[in-house]
Parts: C-alpha cells; sequence; structure tokens
C-alpha cells in the first residue's frame, strides 16, 4: 500500500499530525477532553520550487519541523500552567485585544528563541564536541585519517548516549508513549486497517519515516562527509562542518523520503538501526493516548477515502 504522506510529533499530553497543506494537534487536557486545534501549513519561504529540488527541499522541511514543533509544544502546554498563576483580565475589547497581541509577540520571541537554541545544542554537541575532542588524538599522531575516524566514533557514541540517556528519563516517558501512538495510527492506516483503538494498539510503533531515523542518518551521513573531506587548516575544517550541517540535513531527509516509499531490500536493511533506535524513543501507549493519535489524524486526513482507493473496503460502524 502506497504511503499516506500524514507526519506526526508526540507533545506534551498530545499528538501534532501533518498532511499536505494542515496540520492539527489533538491535546488530552486535565479534565480529561480531547481538544483539537487544525492551522493551515505554512512554508518557511513562498518558492514552491524549492520544495521539489532534492536536498534543497530537505533543508526547509527539517527547519519548519522545528518551528512547528515548538509551536505545537507551546500550544500543548498551555493546557498544563499553573491553574494558580496570578493574570490581569481584561476588562474592555481594546484591552483584549492588546493582551492578546502582547500574548502572540511574547509567544513568537519564546518561539524563536528555542528553535534558535535547539540548533545551536545540536550543531554544538553533534558537530563540534566530536571534533574538538578528536584533536586531542594529536598528540599521538599526525594521522588525520586516523582522527577524523576517532571523531566519527566519538560523534556516534555520544548520539548513542544521547539517546539511551534521554530514554530513561521518568518525564519524558508519557512523550514516549504518545510517539509510539502517532506510529501505530500512521501503520495501522498505512497497512489497510480501519482506524480505531484496536487496530491502533495491535499495529507497529516503529515507522521508516520517524524523526529518530531521520536524526541517525545524520549522524551517518556526517560520517561519512567528513571521512573525505580533509583540509589542512583547522579554522576551515571547523568552517566546513559547519556549512556541510544544511547538506547533511537536505541528503538525510532524501535518505528517510526515500526509506519511506520503497520496500527495496538495501533500503530496509538500511533503515534497520533507525528502527531499532525507536524501540527506546517510542513506548507502547494506552487507549487513552491512542484516542488523542486518532483525533489527531482525523483532522486532517480522510483515512476512509484512502484505504477506499487502495481498494480497502471501510465498514461502516
Amino acid at each position: 500500500m502506497k504511503s499516506s504522506n500524514i507526519g506526526g510529533q508526540a507533545v506534551l499530553e498530545g499528538i501534532m499530525m501533518r498532511h499536505q497543506d494542515v496540520y492539527s494537534v489533538a491535546v488530552r487536557k486535565p479534565d480529561g477532553d480531547i481538544e483539537v486545534k487544525v492551522d493551515p501549513y505554512k512554508p518557511l519561504v513562498p518558492w514552491k520550487w524549492a520544495y521539489k529540488v532534492p536536498i534543497i527541499r530537505g533543508v526547509f522541511n527539517f527547519l519548519e519541523s522545528l518551528v512547528i514543533g515548538t509551536k505545537c509544544l507551546m500550544y500543548s502546554s498551555t493546557f498544563y500552567e499553573d491553574e494558580e498563576e496570578e493574570t490581569v483580565k481584561p476588562e474592555t475589547e481594546e484591552e483584549k485585544e492588546k493582551l492578546q497581541q502582547k500574548k502572540e509577540k511574547e509567544d513568537k520571541i519564546m518561539m524563536t528563541g528555542a528553535v534558535a537554541l535547539s540548533l545551536v545544542l545540536c550543531v554544538g554537541l553533534f558537530i563540534m564536541l566530536p571534533y574538538f575532542a578528536s584533536r586531542a588524538l594529536r598528540l599521538v599522531t599526525a594521522s588525520e585519517t586516523l582522527i577524523t575516524i576517532l571523531e566519527a566514533c566519538i560523534r556516534l557514541l555520544i548520539f548513542f548516549g544521547y539517546i539511551l540517556l534521554i530514554s530513561r528519563m521518568k518525564d519524558i516517558q508519557r512523550t514516549f508513549m504518545y510517539h509510539g501512538a502517532e506510529h501505530k495510527c500512521i501503520n495501522c492506516i498505512e497497512h489497510g486497517l480501519e482506524l480505531n483503538v484496536e487496530n491502533v494498539l495491535k499495529s507497529s510503533r516503529e515507522h521508516k519515516r520517524c524523526g529518530t531515523s531521520f536524526l541517525f542518518f545524520v549522524v551517518i551521513v556526517s560520517v561519512i562527509f567528513f571521512l573525505f573531506i580533509h583540509v589542512e587548516s583547522p579554522l576551515w575544517r571547523i568552517v566546513i562542518r559547519l556549512l556541510l550541517i544544511p547538506v547533511i540535513a537536505g541528503v538525510s531527509y532524501e535518505i528517510i523520503r526515500l526509506a519511506g516509499s520503497s520496500e527495496n531490500p538495501l533500503i530496509s536493511l538500511l533503515s534497520k538501526p533507525g528502527l531499532f533506535l525507536q524501540k527506546l524513543t517510542t513506548a507502547e501507549p494506552d487507549a487513552s493516548m491512542v484516542e488523542v493519535a486518532i483525533a489527531a489524524v482525523e483532522a486532517v486526513f480522510d483515512w476512509k477515502a484512502y484505504l477506499s482507493e487502495n481498494g480497502v473496503e471501510v465498514k461502516e460502524r
């Protein structure tokens, strides 16, 4: 069955689902109800051609995923803010409008800061730290190839250690459960099953288009690139690593895009490590989480029409 092209992400007590030019956020509120919000998906740049060019489209999609993910996370967190926090209640419509504008401005600043911080931390942790750590090997060898191989090993070690560390944190275990519910929903549809709690629960929580797999390919592609690019100047080594980041992200996007739509044995084999890592970044959800995931999917995607197009008879309940 062809790919549904649905993408998602877990947020605080909820899930974001994106399909074509819209995305939804479904959140389980403290009172138990499910709140669903649907917004248009706005590209970062107005040039449609940029989203058709291989590698370039991957850069924009990566940045947009960060922006939308942060925006959805901030939205979901509003349902769990301290209820005792004192707020100024506007008395007039004018005051209400000013307060709303102020909040939107503050949210935009916070979102920009969060995205920028995420990028800086990723670059610092996975690109620059392995580079500087590997430089210590210069005390015992002058071989740039050996030093670069050590850098690659350190990068892989940091990546796997990071995944393992966050997978042990109790505070985000529920987020991983929602992450599992997101994958199970998409797998349920793409395997020709009707979208209901029972079918979703028995579906796999591993998916080739997962962000975890994308990050794995980013690390592997960076290792390959840096192994074959050698310059004498230490400054240029750093500059080249920074300049290659968009290219690495773009190439990794093309790989994950191909993996999500191909059953080629080689592609499936390359996807195995990323799928294995998803055992750490996803967890089995409960039925209430699956209900949230289904609400997010149905807000942006007509799964019944999709199954019918693929020759699957949908039984009305």
